[in-house]
């Protein structure tokens, strides 16, 4: 019963929305391999729970409120999925039969498209293609929605011969905020960016340094959360295209998250005067230009801003991100000689792929943080105690 409920099922192969859409069901946070502990912290943090960390993400069980509110409110979730329900199949016939009978009209709207991603793993129904033909054409002739590329994204999965349905309520990946036009050369996920900041310690309640900022993934994401500000504040998300959505809830939900006061400031270089350009186009648009500034310099120009300690957070380049690591151990060496000497006090947190680049920087580091993906590398955070 209880990898049932996990599953989104109830017994009999009933969908969770049978009692209508104010029923609770399981929520799917994911996130990057690696990350799981981070996420769960930061939902914890923010009301979330009881929570079941998973192998890519967090689980729990709640309503449309929270999947809105996780949408709006998280930043290290990449995506939020309802587990709207399912049933047991052994063959294609059977699958037919009750995705017919599945009540979509509960989640999905007739005039809005749907795409569906399927898979199979340990079933009788091994033919993933097969299955995800027999739903659309259900969804379809018993509904009336559309199949397209641009459609709410139904996710439906087989295992051991147990059919589940998730939709992605999230829509984009919730990195892309809404407000950040312009990325460089080897961007960092806003996503990865915040729960990097997380696993350091920051919760907005001091200043973040970057000596390459890049386009300013990390000064931004930490001056948002310095002020308040909701990460999804700018962009649409596809719960608001299913059925029973509640336009006059979300839109009071976003008014509560007006922005605050802060006195800190965080600041951002780069040596590429296009980076800088990109850095402070992008703060503008995310509304944190008045405390994050950016500057062209090289790092070995690097001087401690004025006020109290903070955090030094930067992702420097490394192996195929940019290059071969050979050439890079000798700026590693060099940036760890100037935060030594000059940022006494301070925290560091670098991300990278290579761990013989974070040694040559002779920082004090505590054992790195599990690996993460990002893209084709495995990329690790290393962080200091004070300096």
């Amino acid at each position: 019963m209880e990898k049932r409920r996990q599953q989104g099922l109830v017994p009999g192969g009933q969908s969770l929305y049978a009692g209508g859409m104010g029923e609770t069901f399981e929520i799917f946070l994911a996130c990057a391999p690696g990350l799981e502990a981070a996420l769960a912290g930061e939902a914890k943090a923010a009301g979330f729970g009881p929570l079941r960390p998973v192998a890519g993400g967090v689980a729990f069980d709640g309503g449309w409120v929270e999947v809105m509110r996780a949408n709006l409110y998280l930043r290290g979730a990449a995506r939020v999925l309802a587990r709207i329900g399912g049933f047991p199949a052994v063959h294609l016939a059977q699958l037919d039969k009750r995705a017919r009978k599945f009540p979509w009209g509960e989640v999905l709207r007739a005039d809005q498209p749907v795409k569906i991603e399927a898979l199979s793993r340990k079933s009788k129904i091994y033919h993933a293609g097969a299955a995800k033909e027999r739903v659309e054409r259900a969804i379809s002739e018993e509904l009336g929605a559309p199949v397209g590329d641009d459609g709410v994204r139904l996710l439906l999965r087989i295992e051991e011969n147990m059919v589940s349905f998730s939709v992605d309520t999230s829509g984009a990946p919730l990195h892309r905020r809404g407000h950040k036009e312009a990325v460089g050369k080897a961007p960092m996920r806003e996503t990865l960016a915040a729960l990097f900041l997380r696993q350091c310690g920051y919760r907005g309640e001091e200043p973040v340094l970057d000596p390459m900022c890049g386009s300013g993934t990390f000064v931004i994401e930490a001056a948002e959360i310095a002020m308040g500000l909701a990460p999804g504040r700018s962009r649409a998300f596809d719960f608001e295209r299913l059925a029973g959505f509640d336009g006059d809830t979300w839109e009071a939900m976003k008014a509560e998250y007006a922005p605050r006061e802060t006195a800190l400031r965080f600041h951002g270089f780069d040596r590429d005067a296009g980076a800088v350009r990109m850095a402070a186009s992008n703060a503008a648009r995310a509304g944190v230009e008045g405390i994050a500034s950016f500057a062209c310099q090289p790092f070995s120009a690097l001087e401690r801003p004025e006020g109290p300690p903070g955090l030094v957070m930067v992702n420097p380049p490394y192996g195929a991100r940019i290059g071969k690591p050979g050439p890079l151990h000798a700026l590693h060496k060099s940036l760890g000689d100037v935060l030594k000497a000059r940022f006494r006090g301070w925290r560091v947190g670098i991300v990278t792929s290579e761990p013989g680049l974070a040694k040559a920087t002779g920082l004090p580091f505590l054992p790195p943080g599990p690996p993460v993906a990002h893209g084709p590398l495995k990329i690790r955070l290393y962080r200091t105690d004070p300096l």
